[in-house]
Parts: structure tokens; C-alpha cells; sequence
């Protein structure tokens, strides 16, 4: 290896293998004795946090990892922790889709540029992975995690219906507590009772409780049945939406899917949503501990408090590089050579031919399929199934506003508007003075928005978000969001607060058409049989990215994280190494349903349909 490659970790560089004492798993069984019912997939097995060390002096330390997203800095991050050396190949920028951005030309009299991002983030207390790594990540005496991931606690749920008023609801105990005044308000227990009045109305009662009765469903079918029934259905299949009224399917069917995963759920897996549900649920009971979160501490809804980079991929970044890892800029990855049954070299898109003892393709679905040649697939046949993959957008848009939110710092939910938005006022929430920190000093906050629909009509042009120009979309977002926070008699948005905007750069056109370089996959029904492992049947070729089999099994920045640890696994077998395996953690599930489980374990294995499937 040539010296701009690999750095060679040397024998007496010290490995990190313990696990910090808050993020032990004790094992499984014993952990659900204690308080949960550990629920992890098929191939997707949960060390304990320490491996039984491996015989052997083992074999080969380089790693190339193609990619610089997520899932590639977790497994140089994990990697470089076990005396691994690892150099990352990124052809545009790291943190893939979690990174932000100054906008370009924004930034006047010493301020920073004005924040922009592929979509505001948020990290729910069902993620595990993700936090457990940004507490290994130091900032100064402290660590991202405990520096900057903050709780929000409160959220304000509006809807695009007449009739509808939007309201502000605590997260937590603490929350209402902290807001009242924003909270308790007489507007807004007024806007809370009209659209609660509204929504028995719209939606009848026996309804209400069908739906109910089919997430008890799932809650207490086994993983068996998961994978093999509810995987193969649809989420608007499993909750029988057929014949139920409007607002049945566009708010209890609707909302999930398409604010958090954008996924339709027309197509969505009904395994994958159902689950996550779960988890968002129990993570917000307080009946799990290992999610450390409840609707009276809070922790439930966490974000970063300023831009991600800055909070996040900076300092990862530069703690990875003290530990050996080796970025080369510019560089993507063009083509795999095979021979041998084994990964012969790697052709980057400059022309240069990388040589390592392993090869980690930790990128995009969309950028993985051209790399799968017939040479590649006879060697792999597990990753026959990628090409077969689906993906969708969920695209970000900035508004820096001349005026600063007075709402309670929380997410917005703007349920059944035609492009499914969310969004986040980020002053508040960030505690920062916009006008002293970022761009020219008239912008006093910024309105971050998820698209999360992009192929139906919107309100203003009849046409779709991928139909739309730039200048189109913007004003389309806006009076959709205007719409539904403004419902209530208060102007919560005024257009003449709008200082300019910005659109995910990665949303470009030519030729007539819209494109979108940062693609998300989406967990469609049927969907997990063509999803990879971590490891393949080439020995030295690995798979991350967050369509890897995963426990969190959604696509996700959890989801990719967890992937770049199941690579590290997997490379540590290859490898012979006697280092740790990187920790991964299960869904928990509420261990009182475990015996309605095992009743639903036997009655699947009988080939009998769930005891509650009616």
C-alpha cells in the first residue's frame, strides 16, 4: 500500500474496547428479565457488548470504505478503535445526509453563513446507536452527545382540514412545565378542544378502536410472523384502510408513514412501520429503561442544538483522523474487480486503482446497483436482490425569517398537507440569536421543512413537487405550511417575514427533468428479502449503508450507524482479529407482551392466523 492510501496502525496503539458503563447490554435474556423484551431480526444477531476473543494472529488490517456518510464513518470510527486502518473514499461531501451546510454568500460582518441542511434531523430515544457513538466523539472536556443533543419537549400538531385548529402539546412533564405560558394559553386549550372535537367526529369511534386493535396486532405477534405475514403486507393493508372513512386514512394511516419515513403507505412494509411505531411508543412509556426517556423526564425528542457539522460531523471527522483514518476527497467509487472469488481491486471514478484486505461499499442503494456487474453477483448471489430495491425524497427547504417564533421550540406536524411537511423553528430550540451569529443580521430564525411528498398536486400550481421549478417549490411549501398553522385565527406565518430561502442543493434540473442526488430508501412490502448483510459470500467485501438488514430495520441515520458496526463484526471475523465487537442494540418491546408472543410463536408454527387478527 502506498502511504496515501492506508495509515498502518501500529502493534502498540492502544484499542478502545470498552464500552461506555451506561451503554452495557448485559445480555439479552437478562435484560428482559430486568425490563425489556429485546426484539432483533433474523441475520441481524445482538452481541453481547464483549465478544469472546478470537484465537489467531490474524490476517490484514487495511480497510477501503467507499463512502463517507453515515455508515462509512461509523465503521472507520468502530474500525479504527481495534487497530484497524481505514481510509474512507468520498466523491462529494462527509456526513452524506446528515451534513449541513453554510449557504454560499450569505455570510456578512464575521457571521457564519446561514444554516442549510438536506432536512432537519431529529433523534428520537428509540435510537440507541447513534447517541452511544456521538459520546465516544470528544469536544473538548466533554462529548457531542452530553454537549449538544438536547431535548425538545413539546410539538405542535396541525392539520390541513377546515375545521381543524393547530395546537401545541407538551412532550414531557417537564416540557409543559417549562412552556406553560406558551402552552396553556387560552387560544390554545380553545384550538385544542375544537380539533379534538373535530377529529371524534371524523373519525368514528369503532374506528378509533380498530386501529388500536391492529397495533395491539402487531405489538404481540411474534418476529416470525412479522417477517413472514406483516413484512409481505402493507401498512394500508394491515390496518384494513379499505371502506374506512377520509380522515381514517389520511391521519391515522397516513401521518406515520410519510413524516417520518417518507414512505407511502400504499407500499410501505407494514413490519417495518409497525414496528417503529412500537419502539416510538414504548421509548415514550417510560416502561423501558434502556431507552432512558419518558413522558415526564423528556428525552423523547432529542436534536442537535446547532448545525449538524458544526455540532456533529466536524468533530467526528477530526477525532477520526487523530485515529488514523485517512480521507481521500473526490473520489468515488467506480468499479469492484473480481477474481478468485475475492475482491481483486477497486477502480475509483479518478482513474486510481485502490488496493486493500478489505472493501467496504458503504453507499447510497442508487449509487451501489451500477457497481453489481454479473461477475460481482456470481461471486455475491445475496446481493442479487439490491437492484430490486426501492427508493423515494425527503428533501429539506430552508425560510430565514426577519422574526423570531414565539411558539414553544418543538416539531411540527402538519398532517394530511398534499406534500406531507414537517418542520422545526430553529432559534428557539438552538437558543441562539440568529441575527448575531449567522448571515447578514436581519434573519432572526429559520424554518427548517421536510417535503416528504413529492408526486402529488400541491395547493398552488395543481403540480407535483418533482413538476415543480425551484422558485415553484418554495412558494408551494410556504402556503401549504401557511395553510395548516394558520388555521387557528393566528397568523403563526406571515410571508412577508421571509428573508430568502434555500432548497437542498442536491435538487438540480436538466433536461427537463427534476433529480435529487441524495435519494432515500424506503422499506417497501416484501423488501427485506432483497436487503443485504453487512457481510457477503466475497470474503473481503462488506455492505453498509441503511439498507443493510438491520434491529432498527427503517432507513435511517440509526439504521446506518448500526450498519457500519455489523461491518466492523463482520471484518473482525474475516480478519481473525481478537478485538471487541462493536456493540449493537435491539428494539425493546415491553416484556409483559412476551407471553402473547410465544402463544402467537405457536399458533404461526400450527400455520393459525393471529389470535386478534379479525
Amino acid at each position: 500500500m502506498s502511504e496515501d492510501q492506508h495509515t498502518t496502525v501500529g502493534p502498540n496503539t492502544p484499542l478502545r474496547r470498552g464500552i461506555p458503563r451506561r451503554a452495557v447490554l448485559t445480555g439479552p435474556a437478562a435484560a428482559a428479565v430486568i425490563a425489556g423484551t429485546a426484539v432483533a431480526l433474523p441475520h441481524a444477531t445482538v452481541p453481547s457488548a464483549r465478544a469472546v476473543p478470537r484465537t489467531g494472529v490474524g490476517r490484514g488490517r487495511d480497510v477501503a470504505i467507499f463512502g463517507g456518510g453515515m455508515a462509512g464513518l461509523a465503521a472507520a470510527h468502530e474500525l479504527s478503535e481495534r487497530g484497524f486502518s481505514a481510509t474512507a473514499y468520498e466523491p462529494a461531501y462527509l456526513g452524506g445526509k446528515a451534513r449541513s451546510f453554510d449557504v454560499p454568500g450569505t455570510a456578512r460582518g464575521g457571521r457564519r453563513g446561514l444554516p442549510g441542511e438536506h432536512g432537519f434531523r431529529f433523534y428520537p430515544s428509540c435510537y440507541q446507536h447513534v447517541p452511544e457513538m456521538m459520546q465516544r466523539i470528544p469536544v473538548g472536556r466533554s462529548n457531542v452527545r452530553d454537549r449538544h443533543l438536547t431535548s425538545v419537549e413539546s410539538a405542535m400538531i396541525a392539520f390541513d382540514e377546515s375545521g381543524y385548529a393547530p395546537t401545541t402539546v407538551p412532550a414531557s412533564l417537564i416540557g409543559f412545565v417549562d412552556h406553560a405560558p406558551q402552552i396553556a394559553t387560552l387560544e390554545n386549550l380553545r384550538n385544542s378542544l375544537i380539533t379534538g372535537l373535530k377529529f371524534v367526529v371524523d373519525v368514528p369511534a369503532t374506528e378509533l378502536t380498530y386501529f388500536v386493535s391492529r397495533l395491539l396486532v402487531m405489538a404481540t405477534s411474534c418476529t416470525e410472523r412479522r417477517i413472514a405475514q406483516w413484512e409481505n403486507r402493507s401498512w394500508m393493508e394491515f390496518v384494513k384502510a379499505k371502506g374506512k372513512s377520509r380522515s381514517y386514512q389520511r391521519y391515522l394511516v397516513g401521518a406515520l408513514t410519510r413524516s417520518l419515513v417518507a414512505a407511502k403507505p400504499e407500499t410501505a412494509s407494514a413490519r417495518t412501520i409497525g414496528q417503529i411505531g412500537l419502539a416510538l411508543a414504548t421509548a415514550a412509556s417510560g416502561l423501558i429503561p434502556q431507552y432512558r426517556s419518558d413522558l415526564v423526564r423528556g428525552d423523547v425528542d432529542r436534536i442537535l442544538d446547532r448545525p449538524t457539522n458544526q455540532a456533529w460531523i466536524d468533530p467526528w471527522v477530526a477525532h477520526l483522523r487523530t485515529r488514523g483514518v485517512r480521507f481521500v476527497m473526490g473520489a468515488g467509487l467506480g468499479r469492484l474487480d473480481v477474481g478468485g472469488g475475492r475482491i481483486t481491486g477497486a477502480r475509483l471514478t479518478t482513474g486510481q486503482i485502490v488496493e486493500a484486505d478489505w472493501y467496504v461499499a458503504a453507499m447510497p442503494i442508487d449509487r451501489l446497483k451500477p457497481l453489481l456487474t454479473p461477475e460481482l453477483l456470481d461471486a455475491a448471489p445475496s446481493l442479487a436482490g439490491v437492484p430490486a430495491l426501492q427508493d423515494d425524497w425527503m428533501v429539506g427547504i430552508q425560510y430565514y425569517l426577519r422574526r423570531r417564533s414565539d411558539l414553544p421550540p418543538g416539531h411540527i406536524a402538519a398532517l394530511g398537507t398534499p406534500w406531507a411537511l414537517t418542520g422545526l423553528f430553529q432559534a428557539a430550540p438552538w437558543n441562539v440569536d440568529f441575527s448575531r451569529t449567522y448571515g447578514d443580521g436581519t434573519v432572526k430564525d429559520c424554518l427548517s421543512i421536510d417535503i416528504s411528498e413529492w408526486e402529488k398536486p400541491g395547493i398552488l400550481y395543481d403540480k407535483p413537487a418533482k413538476q415543480c421549478t425551484r422558485q415553484e417549490i418554495a412558494r408551494e411549501v410556504w402556503a401549504q405550511m401557511s395553510r395548516a398553522l394558520n388555521a387557528g385565527g393566528r397568523e403563526t406565518l406571515r410571508a412577508d417575514d421571509i428573508v430568502t430561502w434555500s432548497l437542498d442543493p442536491g435538487i438540480t434540473w436538466s433536461g427537463g427533468r427534476t433529480h435529487n442526488a441524495t435519494p432515500l430508501m424506503v422499506n417497501t412490502k416484501g423488501s427485506y428479502g432483497n436487503r443485504p448483510d453487512a457481510h457477503t459470500e466475497i470474503p473481503n467485501l462488506f455492505i453498509g449503508g441503511d439498507h443493510v438488514r438491520s434491529n432498527i430495520d427503517l432507513a435511517t441515520m440509526e439504521g446506518a450507524n448500526e450498519s457500519g458496526r455489523r461491518v466492523t463484526n463482520a471484518i473482525i471475523a474475516a480478519a481473525d482479529s481478537p478485538a471487541a465487537e462493536a456493540t449493537l442494540f435491539p428494539l425493546w418491546e415491553l416484556p409483559v407482551l412476551e407471553p402473547l408472543k410465544q402463544l402467537d410463536r405457536d399458533r404461526h408454527r400450527s400455520g393459525l392466523p393471529h389470535i386478534l387478527d379479525v
